[in-house]
């Protein structure tokens, strides 16, 4: 039977990072005697809110929100948590009739934002950090768009920097990505590196999509990181134009199974993005509304789990101290670390030899060689409890004292 005809676009795309470990790890046996350690995936294993299960398991009102349909827009009740806790966290006032909207987890909505912002015109060029998260590529190469990678060098701290982009190619520019904490490198934007960008975006005309993320797993207590909304709120650009975020419940109140989260942010962009979706067919489930309000209403178990991360960075970094050179990221719960020239061979090797799996850095990176910032790095997501990831520091240290 001839292959059939689909979208010429999914060529463009390249493997899925998670694709590139499992193929990396075929055929590889690692020691019977060692229980599998996965540090690939930043998939958060702390425990959920107890009171967010207790809502999801309340039969009466969970037969009552699956008797009808969900709205796309979300509920009110929804949106004004979402509202109330950008103002509380952000000092960003939204209207939460204009200015958010409910998504089901912003993987998703990540990509189908560029889906509907992008104008699919020849020569389009989509920005975005590098490394980043493949979401961003495969959106702007689903749309006909070319990627833009902004370099992120160590010696910047693993900022964007976007003097790097000429001034033809930002007027080509119709979408930004960012990401700020960053995912690999947890580097976050200051206030006025994000004035920056809104400046280049008023001058040539593109949007800019913050993926914030990880916006709620930071070191220092006393000094959160800023956003896109707060930069613009600073600016007294309070229509927050051509600006967009988006957050999630994922990593903030580990519940990536609920599959929750918003953008926020350009009334006018969120009313065409709305549009989309509601031929997209993704409105959130009532009863997932409903837990979703209860979560972002509560900041006790935020400060919880960002004190349960910073534990597990203290017992894991010492570990390391006189063999990789690594060093405590301001957020996200990542360390990238600089192994091998070929980051490859030391994942592929560190399974083999000591069942750990690790993110080979360049599957994060576009560019060949030196020019993929993430040659000769490692991603490792210290998500599990803390005897679990001190016990694969102390292989990971035990195999690079025996291969280094």
């Amino acid at each position: 039977m001839p292959a059939r005809a689909m979208n010429p676009l999914l060529e463009r795309l390249a493997p899925y990072p998670f694709e590139r470990v499992n193929a990396l790890k075929a055929g590889v046996r690692p020691p019977p005697g060692l229980t599998h350690l996965p540090l690939q995936i930043g998939e958060p294993r702390h425990a959920p809110p107890a009171f967010v299960l207790e809502a999801l398991r309340a039969k009466p009102a969970l037969a009552d929100a699956l008797a009808s349909y969900p709205a796309t827009r979300g509920g009110a009740a929804l949106r004004e948590a979402i509202a109330n806790w950008l103002a509380r966290r952000f000092g960003a006032w939204v209207d939460a009739e204009t200015q958010v909207l409910p998504v089901n987890g912003t993987r998703e909505a990540l990509f189908s934002f560029g889906q509907a912002v992008l104008s699919g015109a020849p020569g389009s060029r989509v920005a975005m950090p590098n490394p980043f998260y493949q979401i961003y590529e495969g959106a702007a190469l689903l749309r006909g768009a070319t990627p833009c990678h902004v370099p992120c060098r160590a010696e910047s701290g693993w900022r964007p920097d976007f003097d790097a982009i000429d001034a033809a190619t930002w007027r080509a520019t119709e979408l930004c990505y960012l990401c700020s904490p960053g995912n690999p490198t947890g580097a976050v934007l200051s206030q006025a590196e994000l004035t920056r960008l809104i400046e280049l975006a008023h001058r040539f005309d593109f949007v800019i999509a913050a993926d914030e993320c990880y916006s709620e797993i930071y070191q220092d207590e006393a000094a959160p990181p800023t956003g896109l909304l707060a930069a613009a709120t600073a600016l007294g650009a309070t229509d927050f134009e051509r600006c967009v975020v988006f957050h999630s419940l994922s990593k903030r109140s580990n519940l990536p199974g609920l599959r929750s989260g918003f953008v926020a942010g350009d009334a006018e962009l969120l009313e065409r993005y709305f549009l989309y979706r509601t031929y997209h067919g993704c409105a959130m489930p009532a009863h997932v509304q409903a837990a979703s309000a209860l979560a972002w209403g509560d900041e006790t178990h935020v400060v919880e789990n960002r004190a349960s991360y910073r534990a597990k960075f203290d017992a894991v970094l010492p570990i390391f101290g006189d063999v990789l050179a690594v060093s405590r990221p301001p957020a996200a719960f990542y360390l990238w670390p600089r192994v091998w020239d070929d980051d490859e061979a030391f994942a592929r090797g560190l399974y083999a030899e000591q069942h750990v799996t690790v993110m080979p850095g360049r599957y994060l990176g576009r560019g060949h060689g030196a020019a993929n910032p993430g040659t000769g790095r490692v991603r490792i997501a210290l998500v599990g409890e803390v005897d679990e990831c001190v016990a694969a520091a102390e292989r990971i240290r035990a195999f690079v004292k025996a291969n280094g």
